[in-house]
């Protein structure tokens, strides 16, 4: 089955004005803006996308801690998260019956898109606002990381959102430490998407094919992917991470620039990913959407391209 994810969140409200410059990121605009996350998940349903993926990649215990927030009130911001995107999700569920109901034949013969949320899941490496998370350079040990990933999964997953979304993991050693923390939660489900230093290893430089073999045998784990890379790389990554698993391949690479982690901006030209999109299915990808720097113009593309040359 192919699923169409959805674009850029935080670089899509910056876009609509909102001052993102504050180390929390798009996470500070739970508390201060909701109404506009929540607006941006439903325009990129509109444009159609079938997974939504909260606003939560920024947020953390320490993050919201810094910022003088209790435990308690970052667990309720994380959780809000997860009812922003269901928000979202919910209206444009409503909107599409109500289509298919005014249709010729009625309901029985057209059946609306599955529409998912996928709580992020971001990297540790995000809290530290230096762009580690495209190194991986952290020095943590697995059992520290899992430390960490452990209060915020929990934190997500007790807002029953459809499944995680283990994004922009620069190593193998954090992977293996979120697949241990899934394991608490046995009826959780992820995917797992790594960032890429070229097209065939992680930013901390593990060999792509052997994380996925990893994760193959992990059932919780349900794609294997990369999210938040160039476009020139995803078809070598793709058949990188076919060679050691079955499970659906998931893609959702940048714009092409690139991060400045000092300077706070992105760099370079940007290669409108959806050029790419047919030569990423014949690859193998089967869940594909957009990271930074894309918008719900690109996802409207994807749908379109994937709804033309592909039965999903």
């Amino acid at each position: 089955m192919y699923r169409v994810l959805d674009g850029g969140l935080a670089t899509e409200l910056a876009a609509r004005g909102h001052d993102l410059s504050d180390a929390l990121w798009s996470a500070r605009l739970l508390h201060d803006a909701p109404e506009a996350i929540e607006a941006v998940h439903r325009d990129y349903f509109n444009a159609g996308a079938d997974v939504a993926i909260t606003a939560s990649y920024q947020a953390s215990f320490e993050g919201f801690a810094e910022r003088g927030y209790s435990r308690a009130e970052t667990e309720q911001l994380l959780q809000r998260s997860v009812a922003l995107a269901r928000a979202a999700r919910d209206a444009a569920v409503s909107a599409a019956l109500g289509t298919v109901s005014a249709a010729p034949g009625g309901p029985q013969h057209q059946t609306p898109r599955t529409l998912l949320v996928a709580a992020s899941v971001g990297p540790y490496g995000a809290i530290l606002h230096d762009g580690s998370e495209y190194r991986g350079d952290y020095g943590l040990s697995e059992d520290a990381l899992a430390q960490f990933h452990a209060p915020r999964m929990a934190a997500l997953l007790a807002a029953a959102p459809d499944l995680l979304a283990c994004e922009t993991i620069p190593s193998l050693t954090e992977a293996r430490a979120i697949v241990r923390v899934l394991r608490n939660h046995p009826a959780a489900r992820a995917w797992v998407t790594f960032t890429c230093r070229d097209g065939a290893h992680t930013a901390a430089g593990d060999a792509i094919a052997e994380c996925a073999r990893v994760l193959d045998t992990e059932p919780q784990v349900v794609a294997i992917g990369v999210n938040c890379v160039a476009p020139a790389l995803v078809s070598t990554l793709i058949a990188g991470i076919a060679t050691g698993t079955d499970k659906p391949i998931v893609v959702y690479p940048n714009s092409g620039e690139v991060w400045d982690a000092n300077r706070r901006c992105w760099d370079g030209t940007a290669t409108r990913f959806t050029a790419h999109i047919n030569e990423w299915l014949d690859a193998g990808a089967s869940w594909i959407g957009g990271c930074c720097r894309t918008t719900p113009a690109d996802i409207r593309i994807l749908r379109e391209t994937v709804d033309a040359t592909r039965r999903t």
